[in-house]
């Protein structure tokens, strides 16, 4: 770690461990259950490889996580110890507090479609779909790149593509990246979304109607944001004291 706090303070120690750039971000992927280096760069699109591996180094050698070799194949994972688990009610609960009170309209530049998709095809729920194999493709209108995504849904696991895996399409989903990324964060729904032609669906009946079901939104979607101006006024109001 390149800076230490002076003193001993246990909050400061966690903050010299957790307080990097992309850290805990790190570690909400590894509670979150993230394990192959390919997989921290889809779902943190904007770290480069040289400092995840590095961040990574640095939180194994603080014994927050553990490398381990797969067998029979010639890749490594990254598994939480029990000190990085303890850490998922903290991360879980400093993302509720960031979507009440750091949460505002959504700007284009912070949109990313490499993580939503990741985040996405992790919270559709593949209890709610009809048995066999699913495959769901993503359309993205006006998008330069990755316009075009897979989901592939079998056997309990969920696969994500960028390129076509070459199997029937069950659903169809054509929308745009602001429209998909509302949806995801709570703050549209599905059938407001249909009705303005701004999301469209084609394929299998059954999915298309129980589409809400099984294509949950961001695990922090049910935080209600307070309202902006008003968190701003409590902030500007002056200290009231009672003077005779």
């Amino acid at each position: 770690m390149s800076f230490r706090y002076a003193g001993y303070c246990p909050i400061a120690r966690a903050a010299q461990v957790l307080g990097e750039r992309w850290t805990i971000l790190i570690m909400r992927e590894l509670v979150l259950g993230t394990t192959r280096f390919n997989d921290f760069q889809r779902a943190l699109s904007q770290i480069s490889p040289t400092l995840l591996t590095k961040r990574l180094s640095e939180l194994q050698e603080c014994g927050l996580l553990v490398r381990k070799s797969v067998p029979g194949q010639h890749r490594m994972e990254y598994h939480p110890t029990a000190a990085g688990k303890e850490l998922e009610p903290i991360i879980l609960g400093l993302g509720e507090w960031g979507m009440r009170w750091t949460q505002s309209e959504m700007n284009d530049d912070e949109l990313d479609v490499e993580t939503l998709m990741f985040d996405l095809h992790r919270r559709i729920d593949i209890n709610q779909l009809p048995g066999g194999r699913t495959v769901i493709k993503f359309r993205f209108r006006n998008l330069p790149k990755f316009a075009h995504w897979w989901i592939v849904l079998e056997g309990g696991k969920s696969e994500l593509c960028v390129q076509n895996p070459g199997t029937p399409v069950d659903l169809d989903l054509t929308t745009n990246l602001a429209t998909m990324s509302r949806i995801f964060a709570g703050d549209l729904e599905i059938r407001a979304a249909r009705e303005t032609g701004r999301f469209e669906l084609k394929g299998n009946p059954v999915l298309i109607r129980t589409i809400s079901s099984w294509l949950r939104p961001g695990m922090f979607a049910h935080v209600k944001p307070q309202a902006k101006a008003a968190s701003r006024q409590s902030l500007r109001e002056p200290r009231r004291t009672n003077k005779r």
